[in-house]
């Protein structure tokens, strides 16, 4: 799958590349190293004219605080699989308040171990069931 996705990247991403729409963190959580639907997302989001900073997978909540200094995304997106590790993604929520960013960036959750009542108790500001669907509530926040 990761090497058709490298070989699929360049015919998607190049027609939404000219117009960029704003900018999103990407991260698969502490615990977890699964990113198929972070990866497609990632290109999806791309080949609509997002720029994507892809922080990798088994991400803690330093790295992300960090990675919002450094690249001033106007989104977080983060991903789990397993249901051991999305409780880890309040605790980046927390983190992102504690430094100060949260009122800076939105943030956006998905993931087979993740569902919309999930996300609004943790205080995510969206969740994505899928790819197709992530991508719409990204442009949504993007404001268009």
């Amino acid at each position: 799958m990761k090497r058709a996705v490298e070989f699929l990247r360049p015919h998607l991403v190049g027609e939404g590349e000219r117009k960029r729409r704003g900018k999103i963190l990407l991260g698969t959580v502490k615990g977890d190293v699964h990113d198929i639907g972070k990866t497609v997302l990632s290109i999806l989001l791309q080949s609509s004219g997002v720029e994507v900073v892809d922080l990798g997978v088994n991400v803690d909540g330093e790295t992300f605080v960090r990675g919002v200094k450094e690249h001033q995304p106007q989104l977080v997106g983060m991903s789990a699989l397993l249901t051991s590790t999305a409780p880890y993604m309040e605790e980046v929520i927390k983190a992102l308040k504690e430094a100060g960013l949260k009122d800076r960036v939105k943030v956006i959750v998905g993931g087979r171990a993740v569902t919309e009542e999930f996300a609004r108790q943790i205080g995510a500001d969206a969740y994505g069931r899928d790819a197709v669907e992530g991508v719409r509530k990204c442009l949504e926040l993007l404001g268009g």
